[in-house]
């Protein structure tokens, strides 16, 4: 009799692993449906501007730091998501994943020329 019990219990505690492993598989489809959705596809063609994420830049903690920098110019994006960027004042060209650039739609301002007047009143 005291078998049968542990047998009984052994079976149901399977049961429960079967059913919490089918719980996850179904949460892990969900997710990545909800995931492959909010997915932006960025495509750039020769001559946009673009700004490229600092993801190694790490002098300034927090709110300060810089995230993006540029406008870099794109020369080719390759079809397996590497996009080739050349940085006039540096006058290189270096290749980036496409998750870390994305479009300039501002003005080119060079930071070092611009000037600030104040009325002495």
């Amino acid at each position: 009799m005291a078998g049968r019990k542990l047998m009984d219990k052994v079976h149901e505690l399977e049961e429960f692993r079967l059913h919490a492993y089918a719980n996850a598989e179904l949460y892990k489809e969900k997710t990545k449906r909800w995931h492959d959705k909010h997915i932006v596809t960025r495509t750039f063609k020769p001559g946009q501007k673009v700004l490229l994420f600092n993801s190694h830049l790490r002098l300034f903690p927090g709110k300060l730091r810089l995230k993006w920098s540029g406008p870099f110019e794109v020369v080719r994006m390759s079809a397996h998501g590497a996009v080739d960027l050349w940085y006039r004042t540096k006058s290189t060209m270096f290749v980036v994943n496409v998750q870390q650039v994305k479009h300039y739609f501002g003005q080119n301002v060079d930071h070092e020329e611009e000037k600030i007047k104040l009325k002495n009143e």
